[in-house]
This record gives structure tokens, sequence and C-alpha cells, in this order.
């Protein structure tokens, strides 16, 4: 089996022992299956030919002391938001012989007031929609403007699972390049808008795995490329801003939901899982105009979203000045952890270090960046092979979790501080 590549030419789960351990899984599976057949009455399943040989998405799950590897919040949630949630889904199990509300409106009000406290953008509650993860957000996007026919566009290396979004959907997929610090040229972004003629283009900030976040002049040339861009009936392309790790940007860093109200054709994505540390909850939702949710609406499955994880979702909301605060000081130990890094030499030169405004540094280059994962694996320590060749990513956990990815890494990759 060949595993897909993510952006940039990594491998989605860059551990050849976990290969193995998938391929005989499914091997095992696949005895399995055909010794319940009868004998000459094997045949194969019809599998779309998009999808032979390739494996599910998983990075490395491992039990090991530090976890780096996901950019999740390494806090978990406090008593007090434990008691809440407690409390709000024992509300809800009461009723759990009926189905949710399909419509989800009291977390979306609940939603829409957060977004207004944390960028300052008032929105109705019917501009904002929900559904389990920003992940199924995605899909919904194009399933409802992407298609066969159609093609999506985004610029590598990007999230990796954009270009499987487009495969599962039967949306055609194009990945423009990135510059050498992972920044988007407007001109050039502009000018693959006009040859790609996408419907559907997707933009994350700040982008994972690099961490860079899209500058106004860039967004600006990318809607203004689309409004250029006729796809029949007057439909512009549809825009979207995917920031599931807006919270973590640097002050003075713009969200895109302030452009909201002048570009209908643009959508927002946010998640509960980064900066809420509800990853656990697949809580993701977006903001647009109340059409571009009402054709989400369209396409979504009935009763998606299940009455404990509304539950969950507002209850935490009712904390968010208290998970909020953490977001600062995981701020704090992602720039201490930046500027670490830039101040060591690895075989007679600097650390390559991408500037961040998310959760997670990448950083490089190795001549064998397998070489140094596994090393800081064997540590204790578990953090991405992601990225570029020879880029690896960590995510931003206590100062604990950091000071043991410093340790491990100065003595796997035999570090040496710069001198000033």
């Amino acid at each position: 089996m060949t595993p897909p590549r993510a952006s940039g030419g990594s491998l989605r789960d860059p551990s050849p022992d976990a290969l193995r351990r998938l391929s005989g899984a499914v091997a095992a599976t696949d005895a399995a299956v055909t010794d319940s057949v009868p004998s000459g009455q094997e045949h194969p399943l019809p599998l779309r030919p998009e999808l032979a040989d390739e494996v599910p998405y998983g990075a490395p799950q491992l039990d090991v002391p530090v976890l780096l590897n996901v950019n999740e919040n390494p806090y978990p949630p406090s008593d007090a938001v434990v008691a809440t949630i407690t409390r709000r889904v024992a509300e809800a199990s009461r009723g759990l012989n009926r189905y949710p509300d399909r419509e989800a409106l009291g977390l979306r009000a609940d939603l829409a007031e957060y977004l207004a406290v944390e960028s300052g953008v008032r929105l109705a509650p019917e501009q904002v929609w929900a559904a389990n993860g920003s992940n199924e957000i995605m899909v919904q996007v194009l399933q409802a403007f992407g298609g066969p026919g159609r093609t999506a566009l985004s610029f590598a290396p990007t999230y990796s699972m954009y270009p499987e979004y487009a495969r599962d959907t039967s949306t055609a997929w194009v990945a423009g390049r990135r510059e050498d610090d992972f920044a988007i040229d407007p001109v050039e972004a502009a000018a693959t808008i006009a040859e790609v003629r996408p419907s559907v283009v997707l933009l994350a900030s700040p982008n994972n795995p690099t961490g860079t976040a899209l500058p106004p002049e860039t967004l600006d040339a990318v809607l203004a490329a689309v409004d250029t861009i006729d796809l029949g009936g007057g439909a512009r392309p549809v825009v979207v801003v995917d920031e599931a790790y807006g919270e973590f940007r640097r002050v003075g860093v713009p969200s895109a939901l302030e452009l909201l109200d002048r570009h209908p054709n643009l959508a927002v994505s946010r998640t509960m899982s980064k900066a809420f540390g509800l990853a656990g909850a697949r809580l993701g939702y977006l903001a647009a105009s109340t059409a571009l949710v009402d054709a989400l609406r369209v396409v979504r499955l009935p009763y998606h979203l299940s009455a404990v994880t509304q539950a969950t979702a507002r209850a935490a909301l009712e904390h968010s000045d208290e998970l909020m605060a953490q977001v600062g000081s995981l701020r704090a130990e992602r720039d201490a952890t930046a500027a670490w890094l830039r101040a060591q030499r690895h075989e007679g030169r600097a650390l390559d270090v991408a500037e961040s405004d998310a959760n997670f540094v990448l950083f490089g280059t190795f001549a064998d960046r397998h070489a140094v994962w596994q090393g800081l694996l064997d540590c204790g320590v578990l953090v991405r092979e992601v990225g570029p060749d020879g880029w690896m990513r960590v995510s931003i956990g206590t100062p604990q979790e950091m000071q043991a990815f410093r340790t491990a890494l100065t003595e796997v990759a035999d570090l040496d501080e710069e001198q000033q």
C-alpha cells in the first residue's frame, strides 16, 4: 500500500513501524473477510478507483510522555468547566429519546456572541453554522460548491486534508505554490485564480503546518481576483479562510471576519478543538452570509450535531474568558520556543524557523528528519514530520513539556547554542 503524500511531499504518517502495523491489520482484515465468504465466491469490493491504495488519515497515536504532534491544547478543562459541561450534558441526556435541535440555533447564537467579543464583529445567529469539527464544515462547503467538473484551489504547503476533502467530494484539486518564507504572493495568487477558475479557494490562516498568517493585502488580492470570475449566472467562487488557529494570532494580526460584511462569497471557519481545548468534543463552526450558510444547511445530514455535542460546546462558551486566558500563556511559550530554536545551530548552520501565529512551530532543516523524529520519540517526545522535506513541526505544550522537547532535541540533533 502506498500512503498518500501530504503537502510539501511529506507522508501523513511517517513512521515505517506504524505503516507496517497498518498493513498487517489490513491484511488480517482482508484474510478474515475472505475466510467468511464461501470458497469460490470471493469478489473484490467496488471501490472507487481514486481510493485504490489509499490509507486512512492518521498522525501517529503513540503512548509517550510528551505528545506534541497534533496541535492539541495541553491544558485539560478546569474543574469549573467540567462541572458546567457535566450539568449541561445531564440536562440534555434527559431528552436523548428525541432528536436534537437540527438547526442548533442556541449554539449558533452563543458562537455569534463569542465572535463579537473575540473579534469585534457582530453577526446574526443565522450567519453562523456548526458541525462535527471543521473537517465536516469543509466537506459540507465542497459538497455545496464543489463536485464533479469543479475545482478547489489552495497553496502548498498547507493542511494535508484539503486535497482529501476534494477527493471525497469528487472535486478536482489544484495546489498553487507558496514562497520560500511560506507566504502567498498576491500577484501570483491572482494569476493562479484567473488560470484555474476554481469554485472554491481554501486558505488556512494561520496556515498549517507553517503557522503563517495571511496578510490583509493577500486576502484582498484573492477576493478581488475571484470577483472577476463568472462561474455561470453571475456566480463567483467561494473563498474559505480556515482560522482553526485564529485565537493564537499575534496582536495586530486581523481576522478575515472583519471582511464578511463586504464579501457575500467569503466564509471563515473556526474550531473549538484548539484554543478552547475541546478536541475530543469535535465542534467546528463557520461564519458567512446567510445565503452561504443556507447552502450548507441543504447538504448537511439530518440531525448532524448531537444534543450532547451542542450541550458541551455551549457549556464551554460560558467559560470563554477563562479558556482564552490559557491562549496568552501558549502564545508566550510559542514565541519562547521559536526564539530558542533560532538560537540553535545544527551541523554548523542556524536552524530555519518559520514565523508562527499558531500553537505550533515549524523548524528545520535536517538532512534526515526521520532520524531526528525517531530520536525524539526514543526520548519520549512525539512531534510531527510534516511540511517540506527536512522540516518538522512541534506543537506547543506546557512549560515542562517544552523543556523536555528542548533537552531531547539538543541531544538528538547535536545542537549548539549560537554565540551572540
